[in-house]
């Protein structure tokens, strides 16, 4: 009972924006005792259940054990218009690159998600001292830190705790980092991480919970990276920003959060040549340790919630800010699909590099494409946009086939879509064919432990008639920021269930 209170409280917590610093200081108490609270460490008195509920803004008193959930009245068209939101992978890449930085880094536009409040909490855990300005996060790094303290809850439920490593390195010969966790895709393995990083001197020795880090510092010259992954590219990129010389770096991703690292890093005073291809040239700086300002740039994969949203209830709404130049081959494929719209004219995003455009869309009837939807690396269509395919399948005449190739798995949360009321058929763990169109009616689904099938299970909500929950949305609130409300704000029957 303590255990569900306290995920509960956790995840009200991150629903209202808020770290658990901010609510240690609500409170009147610290953050290590909110920890203990969130972790159900510690037994909860009435008065204490009255101030948490003062604190949250929700009665917790009346409240049953479970998780956060939704409940969504579907059949419902949209309308309006939405703004696309900043990047989840974008920010946890900025929030680890802020290690180099022995100056003030302020990132204006930060996402109040759960992955970036996992992260923060990590950073506050080992001495650095972040504050909360609007939407702007500032970071103020001190001169010696320790990882004694390091916060191995929040470190676990996070992959991008992997990515301390390279900035780490510069700091630290020797260090111990948690195991990282983050979305259950099966084996994503972290091996082309240490192949990188032994280029620049570093051993990485993992045990059952920890990566035992070991530093040796060395020029890297030319890498080849075992995998174009996109968490790779940046920890490397890391590791060479304040390594003296020129690294080249082979067979890099260009994804969006890439570009928006080297982006970053370039305000930093690194020079990187060949950003937006797979060959990145760098070359380092002695040190970084000056007031850095960047704003962060829009998530592809935020626009294409929305889109996607749009095409399985059949609405005409605007979604402003979407970054075309990673939208393009999706928009193709929905084009010939039957998928009716109109963008603006290209502008600029803050960061004066970001090609941004609005998008209109139209109730369109759909087919199934003539080939098989698939992702491939940048510039091909994305990885984490290819699981609203699935559910857009539903609604287009004929059948569908999504190799979900990259995901160990994946594929297999996609048949959760037939409790919905789609037609699905699981050729293989990364192949599955769907046949539209099909009416999708209500019902009671758990989420999936994974952020983009998730969501994909909301959009069919959505779209289906009838009454449906959706229960334990930790996965959703991971990568997307007050979804409901802005859900609620196009017209959408969709609220918070008040249980546990």
């Amino acid at each position: 009972m303590t255990h569900n209170i306290g995920k509960q409280i956790a995840d009200l917590r991150e629903a209202a924006g808020m770290t658990q610093v901010m609510l240690a200081k609500k409170l009147k108490t610290t953050q290590s005792a909110v920890a203990r609270l969130e972790a159900g460490g510690q037994n909860l008195s009435t008065d204490t259940l009255k101030k948490l509920s003062r604190a949250l803004g929700r009665n917790l008193l009346t409240l049953s054990p479970g998780s956060l959930s939704l409940s969504i009245e579907g059949g419902t068209p949209l309308s309006g218009t939405i703004e696309t939101n900043t990047s989840k992978n974008g920010a946890v890449a900025l929030l680890c690159a802020s290690l180099l930085n022995r100056g003030k880094t302020t990132l204006h536009r930060m996402p109040r998600i759960e992955e970036v409040h996992r992260i923060i909490e990590v950073l506050e855990s080992i001495g650095i001292a972040i504050t909360w300005k609007g939407t702007s996060v500032i970071i103020e790094t001190p001169a010696e830190f320790s990882l004694d303290k390091i916060d191995k809850v929040a470190a676990a439920k996070t992959r991008s705790i992997i990515m301390f490593i390279g900035p780490l390195i510069h700091r630290m010969r020797a260090f111990s980092l948690p195991q990282s966790g983050g979305c259950k895709l099966g084996s994503r393995t972290v091996r082309p991480h240490f192949f990188a990083l032994e280029k620049f001197g570093v051993s990485i020795d993992t045990t059952d919970d920890a990566y035992k880090v070991k530093v040796k510092p060395k020029k890297a010259g030319e890498i080849v990276l075992y995998e174009s992954g996109d968490t790779v590219t940046e920890n490397a990129l890391l590791a060479a920003a304040l390594t003296s010389g020129e690294t080249i770096l082979k067979y890099a991703s260009a994804n969006y959060m890439v570009q928006e690292l080297c982006a970053f890093l370039e305000v930093c005073g690194v020079k990187i040549e060949g950003v937006g291809t797979t060959t990145l040239k760098i070359t380092g700086t002695e040190t970084i340790d000056a007031d850095i300002e960047y704003t962060l740039s829009e998530d592809p994969t935020d626009s294409m919630f929305f889109i996607a949203a749009a095409i399985v209830t059949n609405s005409a709404i605007t979604i402003t800010r979407c970054p075309i130049d990673f939208l393009e081959l999706e928009l193709l494929v929905l084009e010939k699909m039957g998928f009716r719209f109109e963008k603006s004219k290209p502008y600029l995003s803050e960061n004066g590099q970001t090609r941004l455009v609005d998008i209109k869309t139209k109730p369109s009837k759909l087919v199934a494409p003539p080939e098989k939807v698939h992702s491939r690396p940048y510039p091909g269509l994305n990885a984490d946009n290819l699981p609203f395919f699935a559910v857009i399948a539903t609604q287009a005449e004929g059948q569908t086939l999504i190799h979900d190739w990259m995901y160990e798995k994946r594929a297999l949360y996609f048949t959760e879509l037939d409790k919905l009321g789609a037609d699905t058929l699981l050729a293989d763990p990364h192949r599955i064919y769907i046949n539209g169109k099909t009416k999708l009616r209500g019902a009671e689904l758990v989420c999936p432990p994974a952020l983009r099938p998730a969501t994909i299970l909301l959009i069919a909500m959505l779209g289906a008639t009838g009454h449906s929950v959706l229960r334990n949305i930790y996965s959703i609130n991971r990568g997307y920021e007050k979804l409901v409300e802005r859900l609620g704000s196009l017209g959408a029957k969709v609220s918070y269930l008040e249980e546990f």
